[in-house]
């Protein structure tokens, strides 16, 4: 359902919108990792994330008449800014979806862009159901956070920028995984413009529904509907469309604790300044600390994302205690 012409065709539309973020090291973070590394900060792009891709392309591409109404998405905090960025911009209403237990830097950033936040019981309410009644109510288009072509992409351009800032590279390519928009996305750019790299979907320990479902061939549910500080990539299982696509381009999962996402959030501030949220921080704990499941001499480890809270972010500081 998704093609390559789909990702140029939202890189076209992005221009101008999103920021191209580069590819960063440290021979610090190469010596841990035992090889090469480079981590592509999306935690710089507009609203802290990724998620700004996937909506400005989602957004953009709904008819006039159509987008108008406004839109709806369901989100613990990163598709939720995206999407209320990209419908402001429009000038065009947004309803958010968000669990009670998401970050309050998250909710407080959403409402700020302009957004009506509706909070919900992660546990015992659905969002899907909430968001079909409001979408009906209001006739608003729901936005999903990754089982949707245009978001899927969106969140695919940033496949195009890693194989233009590597060319030739023979890489691994480890991306933050929950329902699979971004990986699915950077493994269809990447199969066409560099396909020598390799993705690999990167998961915490309790939610590793991508690795297992990759190594069943089926899609496999999550146990718990939460439990991970990983609260951005935490979902119940890989999507209906994002999966085939992964299954067909993706090397096997990795899955980290959350102890080592801690530690990877330290060291990216520690080495190349920035800030991960723990989510995001998957693909770097990979990295350095479960080399032997790596077969390429470099990695590159897409951050995801950098909304954390303070005190969570304080708490990945003092790992570098110990």
């Amino acid at each position: 359902m998704i093609t390559y012409a789909d990702i140029k065709a939202a890189q076209h539309r992005l221009s101008g919108q999103s920021r191209h973020t580069p590819l960063l090291s440290s021979p610090f973070l190469d010596e841990i990792a035992g090889r090469k590394i480079f981590v592509k900060p999306e935690c710089l792009q507009h609203t802290g994330s990724f998620k700004f891709r996937g909506a400005w392309s989602a957004v953009s591409a709904l008819p006039e008449g159509q987008r108008k109404n406004g839109v709806i998405a369901f989100s613990s905090g990163n598709h939720a800014q995206g999407v209320a960025l990209a419908a402001a911009r429009h000038g065009i209403p947004s309803v958010i979806i968000m669990p009670q237990n998401a970050p309050a830097l998250k909710i407080a950033n959403t409402r700020a862009l302009g957004a009506e936040v509706v909070l919900y019981d992660r546990a015992t309410e659905a969002r899907e159901e909430i968001g079909d009644r409001l979408s009906a109510e209001r006739g608003l288009t729901l936005i999903k956070p990754y089982d949707e072509p245009m978001v899927i992409a969106g969140q695919g351009t940033a496949g195009l920028e890693i194989a233009a800032d590597l060319p030739g590279g023979n890489a691994e390519v480890l991306v933050p995984c929950g329902g699979g928009g971004l990986t699915s996305g950077i493994s269809i750019a990447l199969a066409q413009d560099a396909p020598d790299m390799l993705v690999r979907p990167c998961e915490p320990e309790g939610f590793d529904d991508t690795a297992r479902s990759l190594a069943s061939g089926r899609i496999e549910q999550n146990a718990a509907p939460e439990g991970s500080i990983c609260d951005a990539i935490v979902t119940p299982a890989p999507g209906d469309i994002t999966f085939p696509i992964m299954k067909e381009n993706c090397g096997s999962g990795i899955v980290v604790t959350d102890e080592e996402c801690l530690r990877a959030m330290a060291l990216a501030f520690l080495r190349l300044k920035i800030v991960i949220e723990p989510g995001g921080a998957t693909s770097l704990a990979a990295a350095l600390f479960h080399g032997d499941k790596l077969t390429k001499d470099t990695a590159v480890c897409v951050a995801s994302g950098g909304n954390v809270d303070p005190a969570m972010f304080a708490r990945a500081l003092k790992t570098l205690e110990s």
